[in-house]
């Protein structure tokens, strides 16, 4: 990820022009993919502990009571479950697995290039 390209884009746009949801396992979740040893060398140390710091203080926190089980994928069940309690209006992802459900129970479900189409 970089800081030109079309996913950290979205993200930027979102923190400016919409709400961000954020929950715990998401929020550890982001933080262990970003550090994989296959991703983290394509990801600058400093852009990654701004994205965290931003997903820290720049989102709204929520805490999902109610459990899904709607993804083929069980470990990105917790991204629908977060946008149920935030009621969240759309879903921005790269994950095929999320994508494969668009729209889901009314909430599009779109890449970050759409996102920034939109």
């Amino acid at each position: 990820m970089n800081a030109g390209g079309v996913p950290y884009r979205a993200f930027d746009r979102a923190r400016t022009t919409d709400r961000l949801a954020m929950s715990q396992a998401v929020f550890d979740e982001v933080d262990a993919v970003l550090r994989r040893p296959m991703l983290a060398r394509f990801v600058d140390p400093a852009l990654r502990a701004e994205l965290l710091d931003q997903l820290l203080t720049g989102t709204e926190w929520f805490h999902p009571a109610v459990r899904v089980a709607d993804c083929r994928d069980p470990d990105d069940n917790m991204y629908l479950e977060l946008a149920l309690v935030a009621q969240a209006s759309t879903i921005v992802s790269g994950d095929q697995d999320l994508l494969a459900l668009h729209p889901w129970r009314g909430i599009p479900i779109v890449r970050p290039a759409g996102y920034l189409a939109g």
